[in-house]
């Protein structure tokens, strides 16, 4: 199933392909949806699709160039954590024994963006997992990180466990992973577990590690030969964007930093870099309202 809406700054309207993991069925999307998307997507100009996938897409070279061919640029993964101890505990074996910033790396080279969702407090987590997801985020160049506390919904066998043990806070989850909440009494000190997680958040949306990150993204990112007409609305967020972060916002050294860069380096991902740097502002506001609660 699928939902259109178009993102904030105008760029294009995008269509999220809604599916936890759009490659469980290769076969089916090789054979079926990618052809028929690449045939309808003749006639509509600019239109490109989001998804979310696993991890081992990165091993599938072919499919990869289908999905750009039929318009996917960006990819959300469940990445979790680079702690494989933490991975096995949550069962995600598909991200285990692997080089994680190096997949991460191969699907941008492809031509698609990846987004992802990491996980702090695992049973297994020592207070040198905040500085490793940092350095993984800053190392992969995955601009949009979503980092959340650990949370057990019920029905599961983490609540289960959990409940059995005596650790849960609350029988119900915020529905927002987030938001900063947990519903579990982790085995690391919970004023702890608070502090290193917005020291994550303040150091990866802080302007200085955000406009890096969104470099060493550019430096990979190799964008489909398919091009997207901009618009009168894209115009107006670009000159808006100038005002906003590049004459009185507190980013502006990293603002004009950015764009000078890519001009000088990728100047085809120029209105890429200006939609990232638009998307850092909104994720600093998000952060500080959740470092702030």
């Amino acid at each position: 199933m699928s939902q259109q809406k178009n993102n904030h700054e105008g760029r294009h309207p995008i269509v999220l392909v809604v599916d936890d993991n759009l490659i469980g069925n290769k076969r089916a999307l090789r054979t079926d949806l990618l052809p028929a998307l690449i045939e309808w997507r003749k006639e509509k100009v600019g239109i490109v699709f989001n998804t979310e996938a696993s991890i081992n897409l990165a091993d599938d070279e072919a499919l990869m160039q289908l999905m750009v061919l039929a318009g996917f640029d960006t990819v959300f993964i469940g990445i979790e954590t680079p702690d494989e101890s933490s991975l096995a505990e949550c069962s995600k074996k598909q991200n285990l024994k692997r080089d994680l910033v190096e997949d991460v790396k191969r699907i941008q080279r492809f031509g698609m963006q990846v987004q992802a969702g990491f996980i702090v407090g695992f049973d297994s987590d020592t207070a040198s997992i905040f500085q490793r997801q940092i350095d993984f985020i800053q190392t992969s160049g995955i601009v949009t990180a979503m980092v959340g506390l650990l949370q057990a919904p019920p029905g599961t066998q983490l609540y289960e466990r959990l409940k059995k043990e005596g650790r849960l806070l609350a029988d119900r989850i915020s529905g927002d992973n987030v938001d900063g909440t947990t519903n579990i009494i982790p085995s690391m000190n919970l004023e702890a577990l608070h502090a290193g997680y917005r020291h994550i958040l303040e150091h990866i949306y802080a302007p200085r590690y955000y406009y890096e990150r969104v470099k060493t993204f550019l430096r990979e990112y190799q964008p489909s030969p398919i091009r997207v007409p901009l618009d009168f609305q894209y115009i107006m967020a670009f000159f808006r964007s100038i005002v906003r972060l590049g004459i009185i916002g507190r980013e502006r050294v990293q603002y004009w930093n950015l764009l000078f860069w890519t001009l000088l380096h990728r100047p085809k991902l120029i209105t890429l870099a200006v939609t990232l740097a638009i998307y850092g502002y909104h994720f600093r506001t998000v952060c500080e309202l959740h470092v702030q609660a």
